[in-house]
């Protein structure tokens, strides 16, 4: 059995990316899409098998030697489209917009041909998606935090 170079694989992944996000054309339109959202349309099990497809492209880019910053985006986008996704038919819509496939490839692909400036690029986002989570949550305390205070004043 020959063994795949990361070309190959690149290639590989590359075609699933195409095929889960943008294989059709809505005919006299530039909206492109693929199986993602159309299994997405099978409540609970099509969200469910979406982002186990979308799982291999992770546990490729691992294979390949992605460090961790560019495996964190990976999955954030997966995330985001797992999330969002599950909306019923809109969550459809926004799969065909944000295409995590597509983009988890290309970052790949950017890994696999200047590693340095990818894991610069991708940590520099996991740092800024970390601080804005990390602000969001405080501004909830906060925000819990008045109502309780309001709230006691009120039964006081």
């Amino acid at each position: 059995m020959a063994t795949t170079g990361p070309t190959d694989r690149l290639a590989r992944i590359r075609a699933l990316a195409r095929l889960l996000d943008a294989a059709f054309r809505i005919p006299g339109t530039n909206i492109r899409f693929g199986l993602d959202p159309l299994i997405g349309l099978i409540p609970g099990l099509g969200d469910i098998l979406g982002v186990a497809a979308s799982g291999y492209i992770i546990v490729e880019a691992a294979r390949l030697g992605a460090p961790r910053a560019v495996l964190l985006q990976m999955l954030a986008n997966i995330a985001v489209e797992g999330l969002l996704g599950a909306v019923p038919l809109a969550g459809d819509v926004f799969d065909v917009a944000w295409r995590a496939n597509e983009r988890n490839a290309r970052l790949l692909a950017r890994h696999v041909v200047a590693p340095e400036a990818a894991h610069r690029s991708s940590r520099r986002l996991v740092v800024g998606v970390t601080v804005a989570v990390v602000g969001l949550l405080a501004g909830l305390v906060a925000v819990v935090g008045i109502g309780v205070v309001l709230v006691i004043s009120l039964l006081v």
